[in-house]
């Protein structure tokens, strides 16, 4: 199948340069679900597809990608309102702590199906571990949860597999469970599950790095020996809570001391930092997501990002769980980490549009090893893309398209999704058959769990 699309005011975001690539009036041919042209003006005469879409002036943008997320989530937003983190997960995990493979499953889809909806078409997904949340006592989990079936993880990426989203399916190793070859073979299990999907959706596997919550000194020597044995990445929850900080920052020595610190390894959050541990994840090349809208919904503070691009650290944007952003729109968490780097710095420089943007689609697929297949609109990259009408609302004249782009654009503009050239949504709407069933199952089966447990209190 082929699609030719005209009349587009493209926004490429190419890799090697910070211009954003745009084209005031261009065309796209797609074939086979890949990108096989892409240039200004009209196509060449002859040029032909299967199906030809004018698009009228609207933006051709690349579909998001949040190098963080938790799709599960989706159906637990409006928990834990008044909580910082560890609050927070207590009144959301609390909940899933009574969720069944099949539960999970659904939830997973609803999330998956909600991003794609909001254009996000490549997600990071951390995926709700094995073994049950647990309170935290001085910083650390207790490590004494109990521990659920295999099929509890391998149905959350059939669900990310079946919503057709692409995803890095991100896999805790639970490593309070069991002997240290039981917990690399259950990971090693996982992990297979995960290739053995359709490797165009299912782009690579990932460790849930849990070094800042393990009771245990050599959690980190864990995960690099995994990541180094099965060939895999690794992003941690680090530094974000404003709670226990000394203590949390004690612990990046852990991964540092175990060799972690390198292209494989992100940091999710990364708030609490210290200028020299950004200096060490910096020259040892590791990389950061960052959450702006979460991280303010947390009360959590402040990432240092521009601080660490100016050493050269890689950044990714995430919009998190869909319980902690509420609304799943990279818009508003572009618009929220401008604000906020600005706020702080008191320099607006500090933050403009096109580097948000860059960080939200390119930049997310660097860092999650993805880059070459996904976030930027280059011919031999699958065709994942967004068309934004910004006159449907209107938001007047376009003086500088790109920054209007991501200022004044909302879902409200979004009018179409594609994955691989294949529509998935179309003014929020689902294309996939199972949409509608998700909705169903997880207006029904969530409040079935929360009653099990006599929750929320």
């Amino acid at each position: 199948m082929s699609m030719l699309i005209t009349n587009a005011r493209l926004i490429t975001v190419p890799a090697g340069t910070d211009d954003p690539g745009y084209i005031e009036r261009g065309w796209m041919l797609v074939e086979d679900g890949r990108i096989s042209a892409i240039a200004a003006g009209d196509p060449p005469v002859g040029t032909t597809a299967d199906e030809t879409l004018d698009v009228d002036g609207a933006f051709v943008a690349p579909g998001f990608v949040s190098s963080h997320s938790h799709l599960f989530t989706s159906g637990l937003r409006g928990l834990g309102v008044g909580e910082t983190l560890y609050g927070w997960c207590d009144s959301m995990l609390g909940m899933t702590s009574g969720a069944s493979p099949e539960d999970i499953y659904w939830s997973t889809l609803h999330g998956a199906i909600d991003f794609l909806s909001n254009g996000v078409t490549t997600a990071y997904n951390f995926t709700d571990p094995l073994q049950s949340w647990e309170r935290m006592v001085d910083g650390k989990r207790v490590g004494d949860a109990p521990m659920r079936a295999l099929d509890y993880h391998t149905r959350q990426a059939d669900a990310c597999a079946d919503a057709g989203i692409r995803f890095v399916d991100s896999i805790g190793m639970d490593a309070t469970v069991g002997t240290d070859a039981e917990i690399h073979d259950r990971f090693a299990q996982s992990v297979a599950h995960t290739r053995s999907l359709d490797q165009d959706l299912a782009l690579g596997a990932s460790i849930m790095g849990q070094v800042q919550w393990s009771p245990r000194d050599d959690a980190a020597a864990i995960e690099v020996e995994a990541m180094r044995a099965l060939g895999v990445t690794n992003q941690a929850h680090f530094l974000e809570s404003p709670e226990a900080v000394p203590l949390q920052q004690s612990k990046f020595a852990m991964y540092r001391d175990a060799g972690a610190l390198g292209p494989g390894m992100m940091f999710g959050h990364f708030i609490q930092t210290t200028p020299e541990i950004i200096e060490q994840a910096a020259e040892g090349g590791a990389a950061m997501s960052w959450q702006p809208a979460s991280n303010g919904r947390l009360a959590s503070g402040v990432a240092l990002v521009p601080e660490m691009l100016e050493l050269g650290m890689k950044v990714g944007m995430g919009l998190d769980d869909q319980a902690c952003t509420d609304i799943s729109d990279p818009w508003q968490n572009m618009r929220m980490g401008i604000v906020m780097q600005r706020a702080r710095t008191k320099d607006p420089l500090s933050m403009m549009p096109e580097r948000v943007l860059r960080l939200h689609t390119l930049g997310g697929a660097e860092i999650m090893g993805v880059a070459d297949r996904v976030g930027s609109l280059e011919v031999g990259k699958f065709a994942d893309f967004v068309i934004v009408d910004p006159r449907r609302p209107d938001v007047g004249p376009l003086w500088h398209p790109v920054r209007t782009y991501v200022l004044s654009m909302s879902l409200r503009n979004l009018t179409k999704v594609y994955v691989g050239g294949e529509l998935v949504s179309e003014r929020g709407h689902s294309t996939n058959p199972l949409a509608a069933e998700a909705t169903v199952r997880v207006h029904q089966q969530l409040p079935q769990i929360a009653a099990r447990l006599g929750y929320p209190a």
